[in-house]
């Protein structure tokens, strides 16, 4: 068990340099999904709220959830690096499958931003949070 709270918990880019870049990167990311992507949930624009594509063919009301959890929540999740391992996985999931299913025949253009947000999620998934989070935190209470 405590081999995967180290798996999940613990990470450290090596020096205080790296691990302030990534707190930075980590919080500029989190700001812009909740800014541009997660802020489109709340917005109405022409009588209607964003319609959210379903190429998986969940339950819409499921669809909508786990789209809204993706980019409201998790990004706070990601700001204090609290479970970040696990919370951005949804979000990975649904930026996976932008770019995968709903942008596949889009161009290069349209692609570019669940592929980036994809590489960058998959980043923070690899490395975790590092020192400057909670969970960096809560790991050395549980050690």
């Amino acid at each position: 068990m405590t081999e995967l709270i180290k798996q999940l918990l613990y990470s450290d880019a090596g020096s205080a340099f790296n691990n302030v870049a990534l707190l930075i990167f980590r919080i500029l990311l989190a700001i812009e999904l909740f800014r541009v992507h997660g802020m489109k949930k709340f917005r109405v624009q022409n009588g209607e709220k964003e319609h959210v594509p379903n190429p998986l063919g969940l339950p819409n009301k499921l669809n909508a959830l786990v789209a809204a959890f993706s980019d409201t929540v998790v990004p706070f999740f990601i700001i204090f690096g609290l479970g970040t391992r696990l919370a951005i996985l949804p979000t990975i999931g649904v930026t996976a499958i932008g770019y995968f299913v709903v942008h596949r025949k889009d161009s290069v253009e349209v692609r570019d931003v669940p592929y980036m947000y994809t590489l960058s999620l998959l980043f923070l998934l690899a490395l975790g949070a590092g020192t400057y989070s909670l969970d960096y935190y809560v790991f050395n209470l549980l050690k």
